[in-house]
């Protein structure tokens, strides 16, 4: 069975193609467009399609997705595997949703910190009960890069860079250690908070900046770019059973 699980994040639009429970591609959509899902319906002739969305998307999308396949749209209102004492629950993000869905059906009997790395940085707390306790948000990479520019005069717009020092030599490496360092010990800091609190959970890191931030921090962690789409499949995978 083919099942499309559809990300429409801050920065980029993906689909992830499911073959069963494998992930088998991991694509980038250029629009939201009407067309542009549909050349992905006649590609991969999925029974199953789920979208997850933090944006203002197409609603015309979801009415073809209705009509061409067994479709889930991701909120709050969704059958998930978790409780949640949060008073808004319809505040918590689709993206944090999903992150929390792929912990419970990856590691089941733990508790779990799932720490996601997108426009803003996540910190997402499920206990061993299956109950999605809460967190914290904080600003992303690309989100502190471009605020130094966008608050100061002078300073530049710089991109993430593997190759940089502790001791800055110029504006470029001077933010650069400044935004990636600052980052992995605020999550590093975060992560001992919870040590504080909490005895033996799981750390995972996902999202699109697990690259930059992985290797830098002194906890363990583990480190899974495409968490958030095997939550989505796992939902989609729970919200249609629930319904025969």
């Amino acid at each position: 069975m083919i099942t499309l699980c559809f990300d429409f994040g801050n920065t980029r639009l993906k689909c992830a193609v499911f073959e069963g429970r494998q992930l088998k591609e991991l694509l980038v959509l250029k629009d939201d467009s009407v067309e542009t899902v549909e050349a992905f319906i006649r590609q991969y002739n999925p029974q199953r399609t789920i979208l997850s969305s933090v944006i203002n998307h197409n609603k015309e999308i979801e009415d073809l997705l209705k009509a061409t396949t067994a479709f889930h749209l991701l909120s709050y209102e969704s059958k998930l595997p978790f409780t949640s004492p949060v008073g808004k629950p319809h505040t918590i993000g689709a993206d944090r949703l999903a992150m929390v869905c792929a912990v419970i059906d990856l590691y089941p009997k733990n508790h779990n910190l799932v720490i996601g790395l997108g426009s803003c940085i996540t910190y997402n707390f499920v206990d061993k009960y299956h109950q999605f306790i809460g967190g914290s948000i904080s600003p992303g990479m690309e989100m502190r890069f471009k605020a130094l520019a966008h608050f100061t005069a002078k300073l530049p717009v710089v991109e993430a860079d593997w190759n940089f020092p502790l001791l800055g030599y110029d504006t470029k490496t001077n933010i650069q250690s400044g935004v990636i360092l600052g980052m992995a010990k605020e999550i590093d800091g975060i992560i001992d908070l919870y040590k504080e609190k909490f005895n033996n959970f799981n750390v995972h890191l996902t999202g699109g900046d697990t690259s930059f931030l992985g290797s830098l921090l002194k906890n363990q962690i583990f480190a899974d770019p495409d968490l958030i789409y095997k939550g989505l499949y796992a939902i989609s995978e729970y919200n249609f059973k629930t319904k025969t």
